[in-house]
């Protein structure tokens, strides 16, 4: 059977010449090469070199050997290059998947520095309404999930790396604008402007409105960030964003963040993983990107 150390071989001989100095180059004993090659010989039925005086010289079957192991032997070489970076955690692919939609615009943070970092390393994000976060974890179709609400359960943890305050999003003009904090009441009359996500997943209800029994004067959905805030800009209702992307955009629009509570809600960006799996270089490196976005943002 023809093997790649046959190839090695034969471009070894073609290289140097004589049987001494390819064994050299191959760290092979000259009886073992000889031996290798006559088994090959006997294998495909023509011998692959003559001895043209001290020098060896290939027949046509082993210039054919010769121009498959020059197309071959590199990518041989290649791949095992590929594969050992894979192994040392620098090359690879990173699948994140995102239960969070303002959570995409901190995950940018985080991907610019870790792409420049890893050039060999793809990253593809998922989003939360395309798929079932917690099944995809546990069902290997992403490798790392991003939720401020993590679901513990076995098989999985969570490493928490940024903290953020949950705040009210109304404009300039806005009766509480110049306040320091909002009851639930005080939003009776407003429109609520969210993302599509059902009002029991949403923290502004969860842990604000209903817990006091309070309600707003109607509650409609928006996919984007930006329309979301251009709309609260306009007067047109009011939101509920994480604080940091709101002073993001305070500079472009008249908007005002406003705590949501005496106490405000406070939270924190979780990163899920498969529990009891070792991660590659690349990921931690990632986590650790992650924890110093305060900087960043």
């Amino acid at each position: 059977m023809l093997e790649r150390h046959h190839l090695a071989i034969i471009h070894a001989v073609d290289k140097h010449g004589t049987l001494t100095e390819a064994a050299n180059a191959l760290h092979l004993t000259q009886s073992a090469l000889s031996h290798g090659i006559k088994k090959l010989e006997v294998h495909l039925g023509a011998p692959v070199w003559q001895k043209d005086g001290r020098r060896l010289r290939l027949t046509q079957a082993g210039q054919g050997l010769l121009n498959l192991a020059n197309r071959v032997l590199p990518q041989f070489e290649h791949s095992e290059q590929v594969i050992q970076q894979i192994a040392q955690g620098q090359r690879g692919a990173l699948r994140i998947g995102m239960e969070c939609h303002p959570c995409y615009q901190w995950l940018l943070k985080v991907v610019s520095p870790f792409l420049q970092q890893y050039p060999d390393v793809d990253v593809d994000v998922r989003q939360a309404f395309q798929f079932g976060g917690l099944g995809a974890l546990l069902g290997y179709d992403i490798d790392m999930l991003v939720t401020p609400d993590p679901l513990f359960q076995k098989g999985l943890e969570y490493l928490p790396v940024f903290e953020y305050e949950h705040v009210l999003v109304v404009p300039e003009s806005h009766p509480v604008a110049g306040q320091s904090w909002v009851q639930p009441q005080d939003l009776s009359d407003d429109v609520l402007i969210t993302y599509p996500v059902e009002a029991s997943r949403l923290d502004i209800f969860s842990q604000f409105l209903t817990p006091a029994g309070a309600s707003v004067k109607r509650h409609r959905t928006i996919e984007t960030t930006e329309i979301m805030l251009q709309m609260v800009s306009a007067g047109r209702g009011v939101s509920a964003l994480p604080k940091w992307l709101v002073e993001q955009h305070q500079k472009d629009l008249p908007i005002v963040p406003v705590r949501l509570g005496k106490k405000g809600i406070f939270k924190n960006i979780h990163l899920g993983f498969r529990a009891g799996e070792a991660r590659p270089e690349y990921q931690n490196t990632f986590i650790e990107i992650a924890k110093k976005t305060d900087h960043l943002i």
